[in-house]
């Protein structure tokens, strides 16, 4: 028996009558598990596992009497992953703030005498930084970055040589918005350990959120056979990395290659259907019938995986997309090129022309560099050739004449698989819209409604469909009054229409969801719609959200509420949809006071924060070798060591999705 395997201690307390799923326990409960977890304690005092599971359901001081005697030895011992097995805590209201207390006190105290409060032995000096490190965690959780910031700085003053803490203010400043500097970390760690996996799918995965998919690929490519790496990508089925470079073309708006990412990953979850078949004799014939069963299951649920969720939704987007906007064919592209004057028309040809003889060059050198590359590798030994990919770039992919129907396709299998999923039934509802099925858009919003009738998202998509079927004419077709009366019929099932218009709806909604920024902006875009000439009262609605702030006993700062992502789609939201650059660069201005490293709203503290990857992983590529901080770099450029920025480079042009 394993004493650290959880599923055992799961099943005792189902058989005590005493688990529970949402994590409350009754008062009765709570003492009979500490007894429970007492005993076991004393028949098992080694396990990690009996000490960290009362930390689910003990409260005020039996709380952080029994975390403070699990995390001393784990800091003393120095376990980097520590944060990461307390992280569902904070789920716990009020855990969070004696937490805190809890973390500073023992700082403090092996600070000042070099021992934990209460015990006489003197700590090594790696508690004080195995400390800091999780103290800064801590702050980087609540939204507290520049607390954050400060401890992992003073962490690494303690101990420039531990990957972990440049892991760590990576992710720190990333949580804050300023992606470039988080990936130009996420580099120097790297390039620290070059023969750590993990660490260089870290800087990868940082990469391709700052949007710098060239530097990504060069990086994942460390770990790829010899070759034609990107084809190695493909074929190991690395889904993380294409989903990821998927979104970021997205972000850029290069459809043809978000498109190319994202039906690779849907690829992969085909091939995988298509190989279940192999095993179905094999597993008979060797009548290891309990791995059947178990890969039969698995198969029922392939399309549930949360990959293929997130390659279907991005592929609907861009599908959507081209539908919004379609790419212009050639035919119309020469009819506007005809309207030029003949000089102008005779300069932008040979441009064009110059342009598609250095594509077809570069695509030429790399065919055979390719080629060369996967005939033979380093060690001199021959390989298959690989099947030339004819659309690199996804070209063909956009040049599709019903973007909704292949849409379409994926949305069924979110259906079927993902049926509980708000994004599924959103993407619906904007998808049905567009191909005008009134009745399948009802049935979206109906869903939406049973499943969280609070969601901002919910709000807008009833809002919306029911101004569409208002501004509707008269049914003339007897097919059009048929669908006419399906929505009579079923109007009075939605609770919240009952009696009311939808301004009255909108209204009820503001009041219910005051304090809530993305339920404000919500309703505030609904009002924009059901009634334009109340637009500056729309704005403002926005602009007069308040960001709380929720301090506990002891905090070094407060803890607010709003979101960066939140925010940024407030800002989008002022300049497309309100169309008020000025209400939009207050909101900007006011947001970069409140997140100060973020570089999407220009913080004060982005520049400082940010560098220049690029010069970053010229100067320390495979060979681990760091950047010499005695070599000034040029202007633009930057030098950082041991995390700290020499030059800036101006980064806020990146965004955040």
């Amino acid at each position: 028996m394993n004493p650290d395997n959880y599923k055992y201690f799961i099943a005792v307390q189902k058989c005590m009558g005493l688990y529970s799923d949402n994590g409350q326990y009754l008062a009765d409960d709570v003492e009979r598990l500490s007894a429970l977890y007492k005993s076991l304690k004393e028949e098992y005092a080694w396990s990690s596992a009996v000490k960290r599971i009362p930390l689910d359901f003990l409260e005020g001081e039996k709380f952080q009497e029994a975390a403070d005697n699990y995390v001393r030895p784990l800091l003393t011992k120095g376990v980097p992953s520590l944060f990461s097995d307390l992280s569902p805590l904070y789920e716990h209201p009020g855990k969070a703030n004696i937490l805190e207390q809890l973390f500073l006190k023992l700082e403090d105290s092996i600070r000042t005498s070099g021992c934990f409060p209460g015990s006489p032995q003197k700590e090594p000096p790696s508690t004080l930084l195995w400390t800091m490190f999780l103290i800064s965690q801590h702050y980087d959780r609540r939204g507290q970055y520049e607390i954050a910031l400060n401890k992992i700085d003073e962490a690494i003053a303690h101990t420039p040589t531990v990957i972990d803490l440049y892991s760590v203010k990576g992710k720190i400043l990333q949580h804050a918005g300023n992606f470039a500097a988080a990936a130009a970390l996420a580099n120097e760690a790297r390039s620290m350990d070059l023969a750590d996996r993990y660490l260089n799918s870290e800087c990868v995965m940082q990469m391709l959120q700052a949007d710098q998919v060239g530097l990504a690929e060069k990086t994942a490519v460390l770990f790829t056979k010899d070759g034609d790496q990107h084809n190695n990508l493909h074929d190991m089925q690395c889904m993380w990395y294409e989903l990821a470079s998927g979104e970021s073309y997205f972000r850029q708006g290069d459809l043809g290659r978000a498109l190319k990412n994202f039906l690779a990953v849907e690829k992969h979850y085909a091939d995988m259907t298509e190989d279940q078949f192999d095993f179905h004799s094999y597993c008979l014939r060797k009548m290891t019938l309990r791995a059947y069963v178990s890969m039969l299951k698995f198969q029922d649920r392939l399309h549930a995986h949360e990959y293929f969720h997130k390659a279907a939704a991005g592929a609907i987007r861009c599908y959507m997309k081209l539908h919004d906007s379609p790419t212009k064919s050639s035919t119309e592209e020469n009819d506007e090129m005809s309207k030029l004057p003949p000089a102008q028309r005779k300069k932008l040809r040979q441009k064009q022309k110059k342009a598609e003889a250095r594509a077809k060059r570069e695509a030429e050198v790399k065919q055979e560099d390719e080629t060369a590359s996967s005939n033979s590798s380093k060690s001199g030994k021959k390989q298959n050739a690989r099947p030339v990919d004819l659309d690199p770039h996804g070209e063909k992919l956009v040049q599709i004449e019903d973007p909704l129907a292949e849409a379409t396709k994926y949305l069924k299998l979110l259906q079927n698989n993902s049926s509980s999923s708000l994004e599924t039934h959103i993407l619906s509802f904007e998808l049905n819209m567009r191909k005008q099925k009134v009745l399948l858009a009802l049935q979206a919003v109906k869903q939406l409604i049973k499943l969280d009738e609070n969601d901002p998202g919910s709000h807008c998509c009833l809002i919306r469909f029911f101004h569409k079927i208002n501004s509707l004419p008269v049914p003339g077709t007897d097919s059009e009054k048929l669908i006419w009366n399906v929505l009579e019929a079923e109007r009075p099932d939605i609770r919240q229409l009952h009696g009311k218009s939808l301004v009255e709806v909108n209204r009820s909604f503001i009041e219910k969801h005051n304090a809530s920024l993305t339920h404000r902006a919500a309703a505030a875009e609904m009002m924009h719609l059901l009634e334009p000439d109340r637009k500056m009262e729309a704005i403002e609605l926005i602009e007069d959200s308040t960001n709380n702030t929720s301090s506990g006993i002891n905090v070094l700062a407060p803890v607010k509420e709003w979101q960066i992502q939140d925010c940024i789609d407030v800002h989008k939201l002022l300049e497309t949809v309100f169309g008020d650059q000025d209400a939009a660069n207050r909101w900007k201005a006011r947001c970069a006071e409140y997140f100060p490293y973020t570089t999407y709203f220009e913080g004060i503290k982005s520049a400082i924060a940010a560098y220049s990857v690029d010069n970053s992983l010229e100067n320390s590529p495979e060979n681990g070798i760091a950047p010499n901080p005695q070599v000034k770099p040029n202007e633009g450029e930057a030098c950082g060591v041991n995390g700290t920025v020499y030059i800036v480079d101006d980064m806020s042009s990146l965004s955040i999705r």
